[in-house]
């Protein structure tokens, strides 16, 4: 018995070696550094991992990720010098947290080509954000992913609605400015009045705080809140399961989180992965650049696959996805405007909550 067990654990390490994926940290030529979650995490983790896992998957390249030690400047270098001295030649970063590090490493390291997924490079003073020609910067237009949420909700039949961000940073204010222009578009076109409760939560954490938020929007007639926080998300899935509400999603599909998600305001981080490691390795790499995945290069979306939409058909958003694609549609999405409610709206009331 207790050679069968070493022989298994012999086995799933070799298995785990030749493989290059789901064990970190081997030495490969591909790598991705997470944030503090995991590849599993059903959020950017998971979401860029998969556009890794399917180029080399398709190569045959060698891939693997690594996993910083804590939420420090420090730690994230010190995981990007590690892929490094395994052998890689592109790294996959996702999120904001990794644009000081990325700063730092696209200079001392100009042989290894990097891919920033929804950020750009800056210094710790944020007075210069050079990109080196060795880092793709790519971004999103998160405007046009709330515009496609706000919009589905109201066509859908929701006519009460919430935002809920988490910190007020550019991403989450491009999707809360996109949601009202979406909704208020559907809103015209049905020819009903819209009304949205809107705030930033100051926090991308899950807290009683936030479900206590959420529930109370439910319980005075919110319909559907779009939750764009993180795992705050967590927080007003609860309240929704609690209170009978409903809840749209962002960056991923979150609708294995929770039956009360009806969609998601999706990022396509797997996309933009796939397409920066296709990029360096058929020569068209086009670093020092900031890439913007929008509807046009399939960078942004809904997952009508597993959206719970009652009245909302495939059709429908189709037609209103390539607006977008033509810029027939073009949501405002400028952070520097102000608050939403200074945006014009015809159908649509926004009432705007400021915590302390």
């Amino acid at each position: 018995m207790q050679i069968k067990k070493k022989l298994h654990y012999l086995i799933s390490i070799m298995t785990c070696l030749i493989l290059l994926t789901g064990c970190g940290g081997q030495k490969a030529e591909i790598a991705m550094i997470t944030d503090l979650g995991t590849i599993n995490d059903g959020s950017f983790n998971q979401g860029t991992y998969s556009g890794v896992e399917r180029y080399a998957g398709e190569t045959g390249r060698s891939f693997t990720y690594y996993q910083p030690e804590d939420a420090s400047e420090e730690a994230y270098v010190k995981s990007i010098k590690k892929a490094i001295k395994n052998d890689a030649k592109i790294i996959v970063l996702p999120g904001e947290i990794f644009e000081e590090a990325v700063y730092d490493v696209q200079k001392a390291y100009p042989k290894v080509n990097f891919v920033l997924i929804d950020g750009v490079p800056h210094d710790a003073d944020y007075k210069d954000n050079t990109i080196g020609t060795n880092t793709r910067a790519v971004v999103f237009a998160d405007e046009q992913a709330g515009f496609l949420a706000g919009y589905a909700a109201v066509r859908d039949g929701y006519t009460a609605l919430g935002f809920l961000g988490g910190n007020p940073q550019d991403p989450v204010i491009r999707y809360g400015y996109g949601f009202v222009q979406g909704a208020d578009y559907a809103a015209i076109e049905l020819g009903v009045p819209v009304r949205i409760n809107y705030c930033y939560g100051m926090t991308f954490l899950e807290s009683e705080d936030m479900k206590n938020l959420a529930g109370s929007w439910y319980d005075q007639g919110t319909q559907i809140i779009f939750a764009c926080g993180g795992a705050m998300n967590r927080s007003v899935m609860k309240a929704a399961e609690e209170k009978g509400g409903r809840v749209i999603g962002v960056d991923v599909d979150q609708s294995r989180d929770s039956e009360t998600v009806v969609t998601s305001a999706m990022k396509e981080l797997g996309n933009a992965a796939y397409q920066g490691l296709k990029d360096y390795y058929d020569g068209n790499f086009n670093g020092g650049n900031v890439i913007t995945m929008n509807a046009a290069n399939n960078g942004v979306g809904l997952p009508i696959d597993t959206s719970r939409f009652v009245n909302f058909t495939e059709g429908d958003y189709n037609a209103i996805y390539s607006q977008l694609v033509d810029e027939k549609l073009v949501p405002y999405a400028d952070t520097n405007y102000g608050n939403t409610f200074d945006l014009t709206l015809i159908n649509t009331t926004v009432t705007y909550l400021e915590l302390n």
